[in-house]
């Protein structure tokens, strides 16, 4: 079955919210029956004011208690189990007031803990909106439109200016550029002409182009993402782990004063009344809000939070672990040398390879022009461009097969032609071929980040890391030279994502760790890490996999996720603390008999104001959220 791209559901409207919007409306409904009704109370013994609540109760209390029993069925013993005991005693006292509050209060809690969960995948909602539903399949010289479910293999699709693409496939007929941005982060338009590799999900510029499509829409990259996103969608983070600490200690404690009240006064309406007081509004409500008010202040610094549970997890990371290329460096490789071939001159290499690589979206391509920008070459439009995995960058540059390849692909190829290109003292390079002859090589640095060592270096002491380590692709000798500017002394190099992988799950064994990455072979490890964080307008498999992305991929915005996490944990305890220790002052007074039921409700419905009121303190950006800076000018 193909994935399902757009979703026409209102996004608010899940069982939580409809079930808080019943019971509001019921309550209102009982006051309004009550006191302002000018027919009488009862008809026939027919109580008009409690018949919302009846309802209510109906169907909003017995769904809650259903997942509520789920859970306790499957040993989870949660925070809300409490509240559940409350609306049970409350029906069976008739108190159905009381029981009805409670369903507002719980089910209000776990709205909030939806929304925070939604939000978090509000931006891929939005990326799913944009994927187009049909096709237009040129066939005989005709056009004909299709539901893109029907593009097959092969089948030639015309893509108008300025539409989305629908598959992956390879330009046969037309010239435009296409803006990737939101499948690569790459902000740049990229020109497409026959030859070229489109993208499904990218935007179309003014050139309509003709494609190939290689791969159906349900196998699509774009595709892979929506699967991603449903998957994303279905994992339930754990909002209230915190809530649920607390509450290991606080529900026997209830139950305790709960029973002792009914045992010592034989009046089962105050075991109700210490139950009703007892509900733990402020750790159903007051968390998640202080979680997602910090959720909003992150996003305000450029931080996206995809997994709010993170920010219960980040103060206990021990260990941090970071990749090289666009995390520790800036991920923009510099020209450091060109190296031509026999009496070739440096500006024809360049020429030749910068004029292929502008239909390149290979990382070096970018260096590449900049260089031939900055020596004033001027650029050769090429006959014919394709750039198939394994195979490197080819085309016809000036009549002249060019191949853009690697030391290591070209030894596969040609040993001979291996040994003719120069031993590298460190960096990345490419090799260039002209009609199946070495032509020359260029040289790349990527230098690292200049407060990179300032920030290693504030770790240890601001937040109690252990131990640092790099771990890369690249080869040993250009992550060590990183290693050695920045200050890091365990390195793996030449590591494959499943040796991340693996390196990744022994750390966080051994203490709990932080992974710092940018690409789309980090996602495995950003999953494994106890908290995974992305830089940059990264790929989207790796925003995925990350629980949070800095999207201008500064280091010290790092160190301000270290203080929003602490900061909201602080939040979080004082309200939820301070509301159980109000709370438990309430079912004292509950058990001598001083607060009734309805009372002892309304009680906490103050409470939970409160204890809410301060949650929202989350989301107001401090004075100063990060002591990066003022540590990084001590050391200056």
């Amino acid at each position: 079955m193909p994935p399902v791209l757009h979703d026409a559901r209102p996004r608010w409207l899940n069982q939580d919210v409809a079930i808080a919007i019943l019971a509001a409306t019921a309550i209102a409904a009982h006051l309004a029956l009550r006191f302002l009704a000018r027919w009488p109370g009862e008809w026939h013994g027919f109580d008009w004011a409690t018949w919302p609540l009846l309802v209510a109760l109906a169907f909003g209390a017995v769904p809650l208690l259903i997942g509520l029993a789920r859970d306790v069925f499957r040993l989870k013993f949660g925070s809300d189990l409490l509240a559940g005991f409350s609306i049970v005693t409350a029906i069976l006292l008739k108190e159905y007031l009381a029981g009805v509050l409670v369903v507002l209060m719980l089910s209000g809690g776990q709205a909030l803990e939806s929304y925070a969960v939604r939000k978090a995948s509000s931006a891929l909602g939005a990326l799913a909106r944009r994927m187009p539903t049909v096709v237009h399949r040129r066939r005989e010289g005709q056009l004909e439109e299709l539901a893109i479910e029907q593009a097959c293999v092969g089948d030639l699709l015309v893509v108008f200016p300025h539409e989305t693409c629908p598959v992956d496939g390879v330009v046969v007929e037309g010239r435009s550029e296409m803006n990737e941005a939101y499948l690569t982060g790459e902000p740049y338009l990229l020109a497409k002409v026959v030859g070229s590799a489109v993208l499904s999900g990218a935007v179309n510029g003014a050139g309509a182009l003709t494609i190939r499509a290689e791969k159906r829409a349900v196998d699509s990259r774009y595709a892979k993402i929506m699967n991603v996103m449903r998957e994303s969608e279905q994992h339930r983070p754990q909002l209230r782990r915190l809530g649920d600490q607390l509450g290991a200690f606080y529900t026997p404690v209830a139950l305790a004063i709960a029973i002792a009240a009914w045992a010592l006064s034989g009046e089962a309406v105050r075991f109700l009344a210490v139950l009703v007081v007892a509900t733990p509004c402020p750790l159903l409500i007051a968390i998640p809000v202080a979680i997602i008010g910090s959720v909003s202040l992150a996003a305000r610094r450029g931080i996206v939070i995809k997994d709010p549970a993170i920010l219960e997890k980040l103060d206990g990371c021990r260990t941090a672990i970071f990749d090289k290329t666009g995390t520790l460096t800036y991920g923009e490789p510099q020209v450091t040398e060109i190296l031509p071939a026999g009496d070739r001159t440096s500006d024809a290499l360049l020429r030749a390879v910068a004029s292929l690589e502008r239909y390149s979206r290979h990382p070096l391509s970018g260096a590449i022009l900049r260089a031939a920008e900055a020596a004033n070459v001027e650029l050769i439009d090429p006959a014919e461009v394709s750039e198939r995995p394994g195979e490197g960058l080819r085309g016809i540059v000036d009549g002249k097969t060019v191949q853009v390849t690697s030391r290591k692909k070209l030894a596969a190829q040609s040993p001979e032609l291996a040994e003719q290109v120069p031993r590298s003292s460190g960096g990345l390079e490419c090799v260039i071929l002209v009609d199946s002859q070495y032509a020359g090589a260029l040289r790349f640095r990527d230098e690292p980040r200049s407060e990179g060592r300032s920030f290693i270096q504030h770790l240890k002491p601001q937040h109690a890391f252990t131990r640092m380590l790099i771990v890369s692709g690249d080869r040993e000798e250009e992550v060590r030279y990183l290693a050695d500017k920045v200050g890091i002394s365990d390195v793996y190099a030449s590591q494959s994502p499943e040796q991340k992988l693996a390196l990744v799950r022994a750390e966080t064994a051994r203490a709990p760790t932080i992974f710092m990455g940018d690409g789309i072979n980090d996602a495995p490890a950003l999953t494994a890490a106890t908290v995974g964080v992305a830089f940059g307008q990264t790929s989207d498999v790796t925003a995925e996999a990350a629980g949070a992305v800095i999207m201008d991929n500064e280091l010290s915005r790092v160190d301000e996720l270290f203080h929003i996490g602490a900061r909201m944990r602080s939040i979080a305890l004082q309200s939820a603390v301070g509301g159980m220790i109000v709370s438990v002052a309430a079912m004292l007074a509950a058990a001598a008999g001083y607060l009734p039921p309805v009372a002892g409700a309304l009680l906490q419905e103050l409470i939970d104001v409160v204890a809410v009121l301060n949650a929202l303190r989350a989301s107001w950006p401090p004075a100063a959220l990060t002591d990066y800076k003022r540590t990084q000018a001590r050391q200056t």
